[in-house]
């Protein structure tokens, strides 16, 4: 058993009731439970700005999953949720977005996983709730996950439910 940090988010439909059942169904996975998870996140969009903001939040799995196998899982959780990959606008509106964003002790950059992932460095939407999961992270690459979230805030508030779906 190994750990491994995945990054949720969705800006469409319901988008917190989108990550719990994410969070659900990565919990259910075999031989995979979610040890820890984030408080939910706003953050405006990364790509187009004509879209609503984005909840995020991250968890902290144990599982006896390689990485390819558990990216394949995540794929297969997004795919049940409405996500096509590779279909749509890079950055564009999503049901439910599932990024591997590290697994302490393997780097590898094949084609469709990258670990740590690539713009883990850049995007407080991952590094705020990433710091909150596992204060103290070094990811070696990277660097000291509180340092780099603590510079990069910006734009970043917590999620509160409104009945709309979108939160305020």
């Amino acid at each position: 058993m190994h750990i491994a940090y995945i990054g949720l988010g969705a800006n469409l439909g319901r988008p917190a009731q989108q990550l719990r059942a994410a969070l659900r169904a990565l919990d259910a996975l075999e031989s995979t439970r979610v040890q820890r998870v984030s408080d939910l996140f706003r953050s405006p969009p990364m790509g187009p700005t004509d879209q609503p903001d984005y909840c995020n939040a991250v968890c902290r799995v144990l599982t006896a999953m390689a990485a390819p196998q558990l990216l394949a899982a995540m794929i297969g959780i997004e795919r049940a949720a409405g996500r096509v990959r590779g279909g749509g606008e890079r950055w564009g509106p999503r049901a439910l977005d599932l990024d591997l964003l590290h697994v302490p002790g393997v780097a590898c950059d094949l084609p469709g996983l990258n670990l740590p992932h690539p713009g883990l460095a850049d995007r407080g939407f991952v590094l705020v709730p990433l710091a909150q999961v596992e204060p103290g992270l070094f990811i070696p690459g990277v660097g000291a996950i509180d340092t780099l979230a603590a510079a990069h805030r910006d734009g970043l508030q917590h999620w509160i439910d409104t009945d709309d779906g979108h939160g305020a």
